[in-house]
C-alpha cells in the first residue's frame, strides 16, 4: 500500500469520536438482539428493583421523569452551546436571516449570545408542560402491555372482583378513573409482573422511534403547510439562533401532540413499560439534540450510518429556511417529500 492510498484511506475513516459509540451501539444492539439471555440477569434485577419502588408505581412517574430528564440533558447542552461559539451551527441574530452575514460581522469565534431565559421563567415552562399531563395522569387509568384487566380495574378503584366490567386493557379505549373516597384519584399504576427481554426492547425502542418520527413529520409538514395550524407552531420558531432551550419553546398545542403522538407510538406496538422508560430518555436526548445548534463530533447522525439521522445541522437548516427538514429524527421522509416535491414541480 502506498503512502497515498494509506492517507485516502485514514481520511474515509470515521474519527475516534464516532467509531467508539458507533462500535458499542452496534454491539449492545447485536448481542442484545441475538443473544438477549446475556442481558437476561441485568433485565430482571433492574425491572424488580423498579417495580417495587412506589416512585415508579406512582401513575405521574412518565412525566416527572421527562422533566427531569429534559432538565438534566438541556441544561448540559446550554452550558456546551455557551463554551463552544466555535461549534454554534446557526449564528444570527433576531432580524438576520443569512447566518453568514451574522458571521462575517462577529467573526466565527466571537459571535453574539442568544438571549437565554430566566431561572424564573424555567419554573412556568415546567408548570405549563406537567400540568395538563398530571390531570391526564391523575384521571384516566394507566394501561399497560403484560397486565390484566383485573390490575387495571384494581388501580383505577373498580376493584379486581368479577368480570372486566367494560373495562377494556386496550389503550384505543380510555377508562376514567372510579373516584371515591378511598380512591380519590390514579394514583398507582398497575405494572407487568416480569421483565422483558432485551430482544423485545430494544426492538420495541427501534419501532416505537421509527412510528414517532413518520406520525410527527405528517404533523410538521401539517403545522408549516396548512395555514390554520401554522399559528400552533409560530412560538417554536420566534428566535434568532437555535439553541437547546428552544427545544421547549412551543404551544401548549405542540407540547401536548409530542406526548401524545410518542404515547400512540409506544402503545400501538404494545410496549413493555420498561421500553417506556428508556423511550423517555433516548427521546428527550435527541429532541435536545437535534435543537441544540451545535455541531458536535459526537452527534446521533454521526454515530449512526451515514445518512440514516438528520441531526443538529439539518434541523437548524429547518429553523432557518422553515421548507425543508421536517423529519424530527431521521432523514427518510425528507427523502420522500423533497422527491414528492420535485415532481409536483415539473408536472406544473
Amino acid at each position: 500500500m502506498t503512502a497515498e492510498s494509506r492517507a485516502l484511506k485514514a481520511a474515509t475513516l470515521p474519527p475516534v469520536s464516532v467509531l467508539a459509540p458507533r462500535l458499542v451501539l452496534g454491539i449492545t444492539v447485536a448481542t442484545a438482539i441475538l443473544w438477549p439471555s446475556l442481558y437476561d440477569p441485568v433485565m430482571s434485577a433492574v425491572y424488580n428493583f423498579l417495580s417495587k419502588s412506589a416512585l415508579y408505581r406512582f401513575s405521574g412517574f412518565e412525566t416527572l421523569q421527562t422533566v427531569v430528564c429534559y432538565a438534566a440533558i438541556e441544561v448540559y447542552y446550554t452550558v456546551k452551546f455557551t463554551q463552544s461559539p466555535s461549534r454554534r451551527i446557526d449564528v444570527r441574530g433576531p432580524r438576520s436571516t443569512a447566518s453568514r452575514c451574522r458571521r462575517s460581522k462577529f467573526g466565527p469565534n466571537n459571535p453574539r449570545w442568544p438571549r437565554m431565559r430566566r431561572p424564573s421563567r424555567r419554573v412556568s415552562e415546567i408548570l405549563t408542560y406537567v400540568t395538563p399531563l398530571l390531570i391526564l395522569d391523575f384521571t384516566l387509568i394507566k394501561k399497560y402491555a403484560d397486565v390484566s384487566v383485573a390490575d387495571i380495574r384494581q388501580s383505577g378503584g373498580y376493584g379486581s372482583i368479577g368480570a372486566d366490567g367494560g373495562i377494556s386493557g386496550s389503550f384505543l379505549r380510555p377508562t376514567v378513573h372510579n373516584f371515591t373516597l378511598a380512591s380519590p384519584l390514579q394514583f398507582w399504576r398497575a405494572l407487568p409482573t416480569h421483565a422483558p427481554s432485551s430482544r423485545r426492547l430494544v426492538t420495541e425502542l427501534v419501532l416505537s422511534l421509527l412510528i414517532y418520527d413518520a406520525l410527527f413529520f405528517f404533523i410538521h409538514v401539517a403545522f408549516h403547510r396548512v395555514p390554520v395550524l401554522a399559528g400552533f407552531h409560530k412560538p417554536h420558531h420566534r428566535h434568532g439562533e437555535i439553541n437547546p432551550q428552544v427545544t421547549n419553546q412551543l404551544s401548549v398545542a405542540e407540547r401536548l401532540s409530542l406526548v401524545l403522538l410518542a404515547n400512540f407510538a409506544l402503545n400501538i406496538i404494545k410496549s413493555h413499560v420498561l421500553t417506556r422508560s428508556a423511550f423517555i430518555v433516548v427521546f428527550v436526548y435527541l429532541l435536545v439534540e437535534v435543537h441544540s445548534g451545535l455541531d458536535l463530533d459526537w452527534g446521533y447522525d454521526k454515530v449512526l450510518p451515514t445518512g440514516w439521522g438528520a441531526g443538529a445541522r439539518k434541523h437548524a437548516m429547518h429553523h432557518r429556511d422553515g421548507d425543508v427538514g421536517f423529519a424530527p429524527f431521521f432523514c427518510w421522509w425528507d427523502l420522500g417529500l423533497d422527491l414528492l416535491d420535485s415532481i409536483l414541480v415539473r408536472v406544473s
